[in-house]
């Protein structure tokens, strides 16, 4: 997993609530056995019209966004399914960063596991982004995991947190720094695991 420590791109903005993993990425879509090339399919059911063309009222298909790095959204951002290709869908677009007032738990780790910081900011923060990006096609942030700050070229800073609980914070962002997923994480201890099963060998 490639370690993020801090990024500045466009921002999507999504204004809606309770968005579901089955809007991230549609279930039809889920029969590929890789995990990779799921970028066409984000938010298919969104961007995309009955008869396969681009819904152009669609915020990902108008200028501007396109090439957004950086989605806002509602609370309880991925609910629904635990299905991981919601992540993976988001990170082959180019999502880097979703900054939501609250995750679903089992989506909120997935996206730890795969390199995608989510940014937890409370509404009345998250209000003016909203609205600067959709003012503003090609609005940019800075979000900096270093320091857990998001800002703009307009004077805007505001801390972040990537999980409510302190603890469980720090722990997750060193992850996200050192692009360490749970595999990664495991083989830190690899000396440990090779020696546990030298002991353990059957003959």
């Amino acid at each position: 997993m490639e370690p993020f420590t801090k990024i500045t791109g466009a921002v999507a903005p999504l204004d809606r609530v309770n968005v579901d993993t089955d809007q991230v990425i549609p279930a039809v879509y889920l029969k590929r056995i890789e995990r990779t090339g799921y970028e066409d399919f984000l938010f298919a059911s969104w961007r995309y019209l009955a008869d396969g063309t681009p819904n152009l009222d669609f915020v990902l298909n108008q200028p501007g966004y396109r090439e957004a790095t950086i989605l806002v959204s509602g609370p309880n951002f991925g609910c629904g399914s635990s299905r991981e290709h919601a992540p993976w869908a988001l990170h082959d677009y180019g999502f880097r960063v979703l900054i939501c007032p609250s995750f679903a738990d089992i989506f909120h780790k997935n996206c730890f596991d795969n390199g995608i910081v989510p940014a937890v900011l409370d509404q009345d923060r998250i209000d003016p982004i909203l609205a600067k990006a959709k003012a503003n096609p090609g609005y940019e942030l800075t979000v900096d995991l270093e320091s857990c700050e998001i800002s703009d070229s307009d004077g805007l800073r505001t801390p972040f947190v990537v999980h409510n609980d302190p603890a469980t914070h720090d722990f997750r962002r060193g992850c996200l720094l050192n692009g360490l997923d749970d595999i990664a994480l495991t083989l830190q201890h690899e000396d440990k695991i090779t020696a546990y099963e030298a002991r353990h060998t059957i003959t």
